[in-house]
């Protein structure tokens, strides 16, 4: 479907349709991004986060309606990038029922956040309630000033 028809002319509309038009293609031209680049792409643009800083720790938060804990997963890759990821599955159909209109996102969502040098990778922790994450990650001590070392001047 292009986009133009309806009203729609922004450069980045148009880079995201070009962009979903060649996922189909790309076994066909050399250096496309792959399908798994793809999917990973729309499953981090999809998932918004937002980023407090306070002075002990940095607070990631991020929607999650409708999931379980066992659904998502926290983790850190390289001691400084935070991964969020999981998967909504679409609920089983009962006997007799059937979709009227479906607009609730299903599938795979991923975000990676670059942690600062002072966010201590072992001190994170999670909770999910009433549908948003919350992840916090404390920060690292400052460092002590050092201290100026004094010389004893010996006399010759």
């Amino acid at each position: 479907m292009d986009l133009r028809i309806m009203g729609f002319d922004s450069p980045l509309l148009t880079t995201l349709q070009h962009m979903m038009d060649l996922s189909d293609d790309t076994e066909k031209i050399p250096n496309a991004p792959s399908k798994v680049y793809m999917r990973d792409a729309k499953a981090m643009a999809a998932t918004p986060a937002d980023i407090k800083e306070y002075p002990k720790s940095y607070v990631f938060i991020v929607d999650m309606p409708g999931l379980k804990s066992g659904d998502i997963k926290v983790q850190v890759e390289d001691d400084n990038m935070l991964l969020i990821s999981g998967e909504r599955k679409r609920e089983e159909e009962k006997e007799g029922a059937k979709y009227v209109r479906m607009e609730r996102r299903v599938g795979k969502f991923m975000r990676k956040f670059a942690l600062p040098e002072n966010a201590n990778a072992d001190a994170i922790s999670a909770i999910c309630q009433d549908g948003v994450l919350t992840v916090t990650v404390e920060k690292l001590p400052p460092p002590e000033p050092k201290k100026p070392k004094t010389i004893e001047v010996k006399i010759a």
